[in-house]
């Protein structure tokens, strides 16, 4: 055998490599109940994965490998390894259970779950699937999830109650609780800036959270029913998806000012940002929208699956080999 061809045949599989770890987006259809899995730097849909009923919620976990799915009408949690782009384990909610936002542990060993009927936080641990989960009683409706760095605080949108819960996991209680908007749906943390952001889809507007004193200390009006938020463009600029206006608006994330709103968009939901560009899920039109993250100026669209919704954290790349 010729020195060339081991030579060609490592670059190969160092190409496959680079291809598997590359960044992916896991976009949910409600729809098609599947994931569509977008690889951002080749700007395509590389595979669909079917998952469970009605998925909705989505968290991508670096750390783990992994990808948490919650599916409303199975009731279920459906676990996709980033490597294989396949399903490798289903958590169950309950028989009962509405799971809906969804969230992480920054080192991908729990995964937390809004039981939006039985007014639920469920803790699972995905390294045994089987386990029950544990369970946290929260108030009305729990929508957004939002997990802290530290590993021990977990914060819940309880949208019927117009209030955030902030969970302290040890104990398995509500440490405490700040009153937000009317209806606060997603949650964002901001933790270099000491901030949480509640969305309010029936004021319309954000709460900007101190947490060192969990108190309100900005409202941001924004268009109707924002949905999804996230930084983008170094942290610099948040995007926040407005449903029922259609657009999307970007405010200066140290000011708190409104910079633009944009327009172009059909019933935008979810929304993430990696490197340069901001992904927009636009539920009518079954797409993503791309954008240039300092400028906002649409890029392009990528076609997904049914009802697209991609609601939390879908971008993510597995860590090591």
């Amino acid at each position: 055998m010729s020195a060339a061809r081991p030579l060609a045949l490592l670059m190969l599989v160092c190409a496959a490599a680079q291809v598997s770890a590359a960044p992916f987006a896991y976009i949910t259809n409600q729809g098609s109940h599947d994931v569509s899995v977008i690889d951002v730097a080749a700007g395509r849909v590389i595979a669909t994965v079917p998952v469970g009923r009605s998925p909705a919620g989505v968290v991508a976990s670096s750390r783990a490998g992994q990808v948490f799915v919650s599916n409303p009408d199975s009731r279920t949690v459906s676990v996709i390894d980033m490597r294989t782009q396949r399903v490798v384990a289903t958590l169950d909610a309950g028989a009962d259970a509405g799971p809906v936002g969804i969230d992480a542990a920054p080192d991908g060993s729990r995964v937390y779950v809004a039981d939006w009927y039985r007014r639920k936080l469920l803790a699972f641990d995905p390294k045994h699937p089987a386990a029950a989960p544990l369970e946290i009683a929260v108030g009305h409706a729990p929508a957004g999830v939002a997990a802290a760095s530290d590993g021990r605080t977990v914060y819940v949108a309880e949208r019927d109650d117009n209030s955030v819960a902030v969970i302290d996991i040890a104990s398995g209680q509500v440490r405490s609780r700040v009153m937000v908007g009317e209806h606060p749906f997603a949650l964002m943390l901001d933790e270099p800036r000491h901030r949480l952001f509640a969305l309010n889809v029936l004021s319309d507007d954000i709460s900007v959270v101190d947490l060192g004193t969990l108190a309100v200390i900005d409202t941001i009006k924004v268009g109707r029913a924002p949905y999804g938020a996230a930084l983008a463009d170094g942290d610099r600029v948040l995007y926040v998806t407005n449903q029922h206006d259609n657009t999307v608006s970007m405010i200066d994330a140290t000011s708190l000012r409104v910079l633009d709103t944009l327009t172009g968009f059909a019933y935008p939901e979810g929304v993430a940002a990696h490197a340069d560009k901001v992904y927009v899920v636009n539920w009518m039109d079954d797409c993503v929208s791309v954008l240039d993250a300092a400028s906002g100026r649409t890029l392009g669209r990528i076609d997904t699956g049914l009802n697209s919704r991609g609601f939390g954290a879908f971008i993510g790349a597995p860590l090591g080999p």
